[in-house]
């Protein structure tokens, strides 16, 4: 099967992939998520837990946790606050979640990006990679899962 295509031979992926997030953890080390990758979703969503607005120095972060789905283990995170957004749910309410930057990493194109944080317990994914991530990056292949190397 093909990995590149396009005029750009942009890497392919499929619709479930591992994503990386780096330096997440009290060591700073980067963490492993299975990911959903949504060409439909604007933003990036990532699961996270104890999410609070804190100040500092007169600059707003947010402190939130990371669970590593494997072990278990949850790591504290605290990032300056992007902003903040309102996002439909499918059939329900509006959501306000706060954006923060990442480094988010697939197979071997990693970027800096802009992440909502939110409650995904309910999801088989902890992750959706949303097209801030895809555009002019990757081509999703939606028959294929696991195409690039853990």
């Amino acid at each position: 099967m093909a990995t590149t295509a396009g005029k750009m031979h942009l890497p392919i992926v499929g619709a479930v992939e591992w994503a990386k997030i780096g330096k997440a953890g009290p060591g700073k080390t980067d963490l492993m998520l299975e990911s959903r990758i949504d060409t439909g979703a604007d933003t990036t969503s990532i699961h996270a837990e104890a999410i609070q607005l804190i100040e500092k120095d007169g600059r707003r972060y947010v402190r939130f946790l990371l669970v590593d789905a494997t072990t278990g283990f949850r790591h504290p995170q605290e990032l300056r606050l992007r902003r903040r957004v309102l996002i439909k749910q499918a059939g329900g309410p509006y959501d306000r979640r706060y954006v923060v930057r990442m480094w988010v990493t697939l197979g071997k194109t990693r970027s800096r990006i802009d992440v909502n944080l939110t409650d995904r317990t309910n999801f088989e994914y902890p992750m959706l990679i949303g097209r801030n991530f895809l555009t002019d990056s990757l081509i999703v292949d939606v028959s294929r899962h696991h195409t690039l190397d853990k």
